[in-house]
């Protein structure tokens, strides 16, 4: 059995534009890939109008991996992803919608997609969560 603080580890793979689901303390996290077109248009999406003031830069180590729990800041749910108006993940029991930064955009979540700590291991191609 793994401590409740032991990291877990998981192997980098391409993905880009697909996303992988985890589970890390017993949640769901979302390891996207993300293209180039989805980075710039994280990076220029109108976020000081959103209601989580968060840049794309802060939600992310490297631009392409984006990391974040899978659960849903209203309720709890688990949301779609590659869905809903913002081309990211879609909460279907409220219809909250978050964009491709895992932002939150329309409906009642109050935050963004949650970032669990973790690190990003260029030497042997890692991903660390914890």
């Amino acid at each position: 059995m793994v401590s409740q603080h032991q990291p877990h580890v998981l192997a980098l793979a391409k993905t880009e534009g697909k996303n992988i689901i985890i589970k890390w303390h017993s949640k769901p996290v979302f390891i996207r890939h993300r293209a180039s077109d989805e980075i710039e248009e994280a990076r220029t999406a109108g976020w000081k109008s959103l209601r989580d003031l968060t840049e794309d830069e802060d939600r992310e180590k490297k631009p392409e991996w984006l990391v974040m729990l899978g659960v849903c800041t209203h309720l709890g749910c688990v949301p779609i992803s590659e869905s809903g108006d913002y081309r990211g993940w879609l909460c279907l029991c409220h219809g909250s919608h978050y964009g491709i930064s895992g932002r939150m955009h329309k409906g009642p979540a109050p935050l963004n997609l949650e970032i669990p700590p973790y690190k990003l291991n260029e030497a042997d191609g890692k991903l660390v969560i914890g």
